[in-house]
């Protein structure tokens, strides 16, 4: 299949300006275009850019996504690099993941603190009565 680039935004949901800037940077390589210069996204490009998603969307720098992506260039010689570099952000993930549960964890104390202050205090029906 083709995708004409208001598809591929609808598809991945990034925006016509991320993937511009994605390809000027070297994370989307050989594009292909159309007779009037349009950029055309393959299943393969769609592929990638779901990759691209889930590297941004849990946090990965650019700077590592343009190295896995240059990594991916490499072809099946560079799969333990590959590996390595996604299990040093799995690594990443795990440690934000605990931060925040443990953020979480003050939240719900001061949830529960709060519950228990509403339950000491009089109804509004008792207060008037």
């Amino acid at each position: 299949m083709r995708y004409t680039p208001r598809e591929a935004v609808e598809k991945t949901g990034f925006s016509i300006d991320t993937l511009r800037y994605y390809e000027r940077i070297g994370l989307l390589d050989d594009i292909n275009r159309n007779a009037g210069g349009q950029r055309v996204f393959t299943d393969d490009d769609l592929a990638w850019l779901f990759i691209l998603r889930c590297l941004r969307d849990t946090g990965m720098p650019i700077a590592r996504m343009q190295r896995y992506a240059e990594l991916a260039r490499g072809g099946d010689a560079t799969f333990a690099e590959r590996a390595e570099l996604l299990e040093q952000h799995n690594q990443d993930i795990e440690l934000k993941i605990a931060a925040l549960r443990e953020e979480q964890s003050r939240i719900q104390h001061k949830i529960e603190w709060y519950r228990q202050e509403l339950a000491a205090m009089p109804s509004a029906s008792t207060a008037k009565a």
